[in-house]
Parts: C-alpha cells; sequence; structure tokens
C-alpha cells in the first residue's frame, strides 16, 4: 500500500489560506474514512489544525445555506 499525505497537504491548505471551507473538511473525512486509520504525522497534523482554529487562527467557513 502506497503511503499518501492528503490528509497533511489538507491541512497545509487550510492554514495556509486560514480557513477550513467545508471542501476542505469534506476531503480529510474522506480521507479518513477510505484509510481507515489515521498515521502519527496525519494526527499530528490535525492536532495543528485544531489548536489554530482553537486560537482562531483558523476561520471555520460554514457550508452554503447554513449561514
Amino acid at each position: 500500500m502506497k503511503p499518501t499525505h492528503i490528509i497533511r497537504q489538507l491541512v497545509a491548505k487550510a492554514l495556509y489560506i486560514k480557513q477550513l471551507t467545508p471542501d476542505i473538511e469534506n476531503e480529510i473525512n474522506y480521507e479518513l474514512t477510505r484509510l481507515g486509520h489515521v498515521s502519527d504525522a496525519d494526527f499530528e497534523a490535525l492536532e495543528l489544525l485544531m489548536s489554530e482554529m482553537d486560537a482562531g487562527r483558523i476561520r471555520l467557513v460554514p457550508s452554503p445555506g447554513l449561514a
């Protein structure tokens, strides 16, 4: 099985644009479901994303129609 870095790339994208969009969130959830586990590196990336959100440096963008 070839290792992928998609979750870390998605987290990096959210950090770069300073937003967690519904598309990014859905892609992360899809990858977590598809893989069935979280690698240590992916877990650390997700922890970083959550801590940045908690600190207010990353904005959660609501889905259209839910605002």
